[in-house]
Order: C-alpha cells, then structure tokens, then sequence
C-alpha cells in the first residue's frame, strides 16, 4: 500500500529539515527541546503571533514563511490550548492539521513531538503520524490527467522527532496498521460501481488470507441451499450474481468465541422497482459502507495480530430494477424461516442483514455481534453527520462502543429499540413486511434487524450519515470516510485484547 507521505521517527535533538511544525499552550509557551530548536527565532514567534490575534488555542495555526534565522522553509506553529485537558483524539487531529500544510510535490517536514511540559507519549506522537496519513489519502486512480488548477501529487518525507524513537516506531508499528484499513475502506467505498460488484468486492476480501485470514466465499448455489431468501431477493434483478464471505481472524484464545462484525454491502441501490430518484443516484456506490469497514477492520486486526477471534461477514448484493427484480408485495423466506412481505424493494439493507446475522448467530455463536449499515436516510434527520445512529439489545455492549466511540472521534449515540415499535412492522400476510412507514425509520429497520440475532447480544449502527459524503474533517477530506474501522478496532483492543 503505497502512501502520498513516508512518516519516521527521529530524536528530539534532530536537525529539523523542510517545514517545521510546532505545538504552543496559550500562553504561548513552547517545549523546551522546541524553543532550542528556534533559538533567537523564538521571539519571531511572539511577534507573528501579536500581528495575526493568534492565541494558541487548540488546533488554531499561524504559519510562517521563510522565517528569520531558521534554515526550515515555513514555520507552523499549532496551538495546543490547555495541554492538561488534550485527548488522544486530538493529537490525530494535530496530525491532520500539519498535513494540510503540505503541498504538492516532494519536500520534507519535521513536527516537533512537544508540548510546553515536555516531550508528548509515545502514543501521542504516533496519533500525529496517523493523522498525517489519513489526512492526504486522496482517491484518483481514475484520473489520467489533472485540469488546470487541481493539485498535483504529494510526495512527502515527515519526521517526527520524539522523545523515545524505539518506542514510537513500536507504537506505530499497530497503529499503521489500522490506518492501512481505513484506507481500504476509503478505497473500496470510494471505487465507482462497474468496478467493484459482488464478486469483485469478494476478490478483495479474499486478499486477507495473505494475512493469515480464513475467508470462505459462498456463491447464490451456497447461499440458497443454506435458505437465505432475504438476501438473495435482494439481487435477483442483477445480472452481476450475489455473494456472502465470512472471514475468520483466530488471534485468541483456541475455542474461545469470538465477536462478530456484519457489514451491509449493497455494492449499487436503484431502490428496485421502488427506483430511487435520480437525483444523486450516483452516490449509491456507497451502499457498502458497512462492508467496507468490516473488510478494513478484518485487515487491521489481522496485520497488528491482534489477541482476539474475531469474525467478519459481509453481504454483496446489487440492487437492480430487471424483469426478475423482486416486486413490493412479494414474500421471502429468510434462512431463519422467518417470512418478509417485501413492501418497499428500496428497503433492501435489512433483508441482506437479516440473513447475514442469522447465519452468524447460529453457525460461531459469537460473544456479541455489531453491524454496520448505511440503512436509512431517516437516522440522518435525527443525528445529521456527527454521530451514527446506535441501537442495541446489550447495555454493557452499548456503553462500551459509546466509549470507544468517544475515544476514537467516531461518535455513535443510542437510540431507542422498543416492543411498541414492533407493530409497525407486523404483517397481515408474513411474519413481519421490510418497512414500518415514514415514522421512526431507523428504529423499525432496527427492530426488523432485532428478530434475526436469536438473542445474542447485539448493536447496530446505523452509518448513512457518516461513512460517505460526510463533511470533510482535519483527517479526511475523502467523500469515503472509511468510518468504524477506527471505532470497532479500538473496541477489540479496550475490552476484548487488554483483560
């Protein structure tokens, strides 16, 4: 996997090259290793700073070119505010930030890993290098020449100087790692839809096994021996076939159950013959968010060997309008043996699921199982973009992702799951119908999804908000924003790794 920057780890004492990145309190101090870096140029600082209202508050900048008595070509100066209330998330922010000052071609930039009191923690730095690489993630592979005012490439060397190099370079050892997995989900996320159907999607996942990954691929003939009505109903207006893949990471302990991650993966939504709109239809190649993370998340799991069993399962469907499309009205038979009247062919999400946990339920028993979905427009009226709609079945669970999410900056918020809603849902003809009308969208698909997790302990986040087309961020200006990977993958590691 090939980076637009190259970050290292160097001492604090280091000879800074290129643009130089500094971190202030505000009170304008600098670390003491920071201002014997300046030298005499630490008064340029106080100056600039008086002349742009510059007050160090966190992540404010004042940038200075061509600064006197420094050999470095720019001066950034980041305030880190009150450095006694920093969290973790936001030094990747730092990280983000400096990156932004980057410009196209190759050239060099050293951060000063610092702050008023002293060199930052291992962790801390490592974040900054995180935030660096995930800010200039940039998708154009379909580009073959750039147009007049459109950046060109970045090639950048960063070093971080840092008050214990071997420390750092271990920390960031597992924490690359899962940088490298959100940027496959940015990736796959981002890849138009004649590109990346089912089985290429399949293909990809398939790759994990380099990594030590089990992965089992079952085609429609797997799939409808198995039963597994919902899904395959789903896709059968396509001309490209469906697929499920499972994925096994053994980490742990050997027989120790282990927790679960379901991705939605509609690779195209027309909405079936309940056809969307075709307004922004385009951005349906996003419908697979969900299976995006998953596949990421395995990935970093995997390359940092993490200490858990962790299985992953997404379902690859196309949802196309064709003379065998699914028809509202119809009914199906999910691999529970429960029947769906299919209302709305445009609520499709849930049906793939709706198998997809089944199937994990009953074939791993898992301790828990998370899903995420890019599932209804409704949960972006309720949150917006900030926070992805959570619903759960598990208090201990919720709160634990509640925590990580906190920790991570990719925030979830709980939303309510009730009986009173199930009437919604009820059918005259099935067992339950795909759709519970405009009110309490989100919640009706997620008590749908609730009746097919044969009461293990569950959450569901519903991601349309944030896993594509979200508002870019000091670490992504990317429309796939590769969200979960970061937030699941610390879950793993607080509750599941470190007993």
């Amino acid at each position: 996997m090939s980076d637009a920057i190259k970050v290292g780890f160097v001492p604090l004492a280091a000879a800074p090259r290129g643009i130089l990145v500094v971190f202030c309190d505000d009170g304008l101090k600098l670390g003491p290793a920071t201002a014997k870096a300046l030298g005499g140029s630490a008064d340029i600082v106080k100056r600039a700073a008086s002349a742009a209202a510059f007050k160090g508050k966190t992540g404010a900048v004042l940038d200075i070119l061509a600064p006197e008595g420094l050999k470095a070509t720019r001066l950034i100066v980041i305030g880190a505010g009150k450095a006694a209330g920093l969290k973790a998330n936001d030094f990747l922010k730092f990280g983000g930030i400096a990156a932004s000052r980057l410009r196209p071609g190759s050239g060099a930039m050293s951060v000063m890993a610092e702050l008023p009191d002293g060199a930052m923690t291992s962790e801390q730095a490592v974040a900054i290098a995180s935030g660096l690489r995930l800010r200039v993630y940039k998708f154009d592979r379909y580009k073959t020449k750039k147009k007049d005012g459109e950046e060109g490439s970045l090639n950048a060397d960063v070093a971080l100087a840092v008050g214990d190099v071997a420390s750092a370079k271990r920390a960031f050892a597992s924490a690359g790692h899962v940088v490298d997995g959100v940027i496959i989900a940015r990736d796959l996320v981002n890849e138009p839809p004649n590109v990346l159907f089912p089985e290429e999607f399949a293909r990809r996942a398939s790759l994990l096994r380099k990594l030590g990954v089990k992965v089992e691929v079952l085609d429609v003939k797997a799939m409808q021996k198995l039963g597994m009505g919902a899904l395959l109903g789903v896709g059968q207006g396509s001309a490209r076939p469906s697929r499920t893949v499972i994925m096994r990471w053994d980490g742990g302990k050997k027989g120790e159950a282990p927790v679960a991650f379901v991705g939605k993966g509609v690779c195209f939504d027309t909405g079936g013959i309940s056809i969307k709109p075709a307004g922004s239809m385009e951005d349906m190649k996003g419908d697979m968010g969900g299976a995006a993370c998953v596949v990421g998340l395995m990935h970093a799991l995997a390359a940092r060997k993490a200490k858990a069993n962790v299985v992953g399962a997404i379902g690859l469907v196309e949802n196309m309008p064709d003379g065998n499309a699914q028809r509202p009205g119809d009914i199906v038979t999910s691999m529970s043996g429960q029947t769906i009247e299919i209302i709305n062919t445009d609520a499709e999400g849930r049906l793939v699921l709706a198998d997809v946990l089944w199937y994990v339920a009953k074939k791993t028993k898992p301790k828990f199982m998370v899903d995420l979905a890019t599932l209804t427009g409704a949960i972006m009226v309720a949150l917006g973009t900030e926070h992805a709609g959570m619903f759960s079945n598990n208090d201990e669970l919720a709160d634990r992702l509640l925590t990580a999410g906190l920790e991570s900056g990719e925030k979830v918020w709980r939303m309510p799951l009730g009986p009173e809603y199930d009437k919604l849902i009820d059918s005259q003809f099935a067992d339950m119908k795909n759709t519970g009308g405009r009110h309490g969208g989100s919640i009706t698909a997620a008590q749908f999804l609730q009746r097919f997790v044969d009461g293990t302990p569950w959450a569901h986040l519903d991601i349309a908000g944030t896993a594509m087309g979200a508002p870019k961020t000091d670490i992504n200006q990317s429309w796939g924003s590769g969200y979960g990977v970061r937030l699941l993958d610390r879950l793993v590691a607080d509750h599941y790794e470190r007993k």
